[in-house]
């Protein structure tokens, strides 16, 4: 019988393989990521940054369930393989998008190392924006499927919460940025119109 190894906060920053974090056992109430092959231990969402989540998930879904050309799957804490790493780095977006997800698959066969968003959001953490503000910035823009890279911010208040849009454009994003209760389109996502509301 194979003994499962708990691991935790007490070990972020350690040098680990994929195969062994899928092969532990996690402690929860905690996301866990690899990093140029090294543990990266975050809180999970509190339940203000978990509304904003589901939020924009829901509207992501909706979206491709209408327009299943453009995004044929969304989702939440997808894992996003970075390319030409030398170790491996899998950061876990709070929302994903698909364009081309395999459908209809078994199941079993389905690996994220397989798939790649066009989309990713991440919602900030006051514990650690910087984890999504710079570290996420720079490995999504590593990702070429990634579009379009959406920051939700409802630090401040988490019922008008403000988005900034990463908008790839060439060798660099270019921001957009959106206040409370504007609403953003998207080239990327014809016919879709987001207000930012958390409830709307």
């Amino acid at each position: 019988m194979t003994t499962l190894v708990k691991i935790g906060p007490a070990e972020h920053g350690r040098p680990m393989t994929l195969g062994e974090l899928e092969a532990s056992e996690l402690a929860e109430g905690h996301r866990y990521e690899l990093i140029d092959g090294r543990l990266y231990v975050s809180p999970a969402a509190n339940a203000p940054e978990g509304f904003l989540e589901t939020w924009a998930l829901r509207k992501l879904m909706r979206y491709a369930e209408d327009y299943p050309a453009v995004i044929n799957h969304a989702c939440g804490n997808a894992r996003v393989f970075v390319p030409n790493q030398a170790d491996v780095t899998n950061p876990q977006p709070d929302v994903a998008a698909y364009h081309d997800f395999p459908r209809p698959i078994d199941l079993r066969d389905l690996r994220w190392q397989d798939v790649s968003p066009v989309l990713v959001a991440e919602v900030l953490s006051a514990d650690n924006p910087q984890k999504d503000l710079t570290r996420n910035a720079d490995l999504y823009h590593q990702v070429p499927s990634i579009k379009e890279y959406w920051v939700i911010d409802g630090r401040d208040d988490p019922n008008r919460p403000t988005m900034t849009v990463h908008r790839r454009y060439g060798r660099r994003w270019r921001l957009i940025h959106v206040q409370p209760g504007e609403t953003y389109a998207t080239r990327l996502l014809p016919g879709f119109e987001l207000v930012l509301d958390p409830w709307s």
